[in-house]
C-alpha cells in the first residue's frame, strides 16, 4: 500500500533497533533541500543550519542506541547531485551518527541491479521509495511482512559489497 507522507514519516518513530536505506538513484534534486541543493549548484556555502531537522531526529535515535545507516550505489563520475549529497549530506549527517556505506560499480556489475530504493526497519518493516524521473519523491510503498526476507537480503547484499564512506571518500571525494 502506498503511504502518505505522514503515514511514511511515522515510521521512524517506531522503530525499535535499526533504520536502513539503499539508495539507487544518482539525483533526488527534487526531493529534499532543494534550495541547498541549488546553492551548492551555484558555488555558495553550506547554509547554517543545513540538514538541522533531520540531524535532530538522527541525534535522538543515535543517543537512544538506535542505528541508522545507508548503502547508496554509486557509478563515476559522480553526478553533480551526489557530489552534493556526499559531500555536504553525508558528512554533516555522520556528525549525529548516521552510518553510510558506498557500493561503487564503476569498474564491476552492480549486484543489486533492479532492486528499489528502500527503507528497511529493524528487519521487520519494509518500504519501497517511489520517485519521478527527475528525482522528485512521489510516496513509498510498505510492503507486506513475507515480502521482508527478499529486502534483508537486499541489505545484506548491499552491505557484503559496499566499503564505509570514509574509505571511499578518501579515495574519490571532492
Amino acid at each position: 500500500m502506498t503511504t502518505s507522507s505522514s503515514g511514511f514519516t511515522d515510521l521512524f518513530d517506531t522503530f525499535d533497533r535499526e533504520a536502513f536505506r539503499l539508495e539507487t538513484l544518482d539525483d533526488y534534486g527534487r526531493s529534499g533541500n532543494v534550495n541547498a541543493y541549488k546553492t551548492y549548484l551555484a558555488g555558495g556555502p553550506k547554509p547554517d543550519g543545513y540538514n538541522a531537522g533531520w540531524l535532530s531526529e538522527l541525534n535522538a535515535h543515535t543517543g537512544a542506541g538506535k542505528r541508522v545507516y545507508r548503502v547508496h550505489i554509486v557509478s563515476r563520475p559522480l553526478s553533480s547531485y551526489l557530489r552534493f549529497e556526499l559531500g555536504w549530506g553525508y558528512r554533516t549527517n555522520m556528525t549525529a551518527g548516521e552510518e553510510f556505506f558506498i557500493l561503487d560499480v564503476t569498474d564491476r556489475p552492480n549486484p543489486l541491479l533492479g532492486v528499489p530504493d528502500f527503507w528497511l526497519f529493524d528487519a521487520e518493516v519494509t518500504a519501497v521509495m517511489n520517485y519521478d524521473g527527475a528525482g522528485g519523491f512521489s510516496g513509498a510503498d510498505v510492503l507486506p511482512e513475507d515480502r521482508t526476507p527478499e529486502f534483508v537480503a537486499h541489505r545484506d547484499t548491499a552491505l557484503d559489497h559496499a566499503v564505509p564512506f570514509t574509505t571511499w571518500w578518501a579515495e574519490y571525494g571532492e
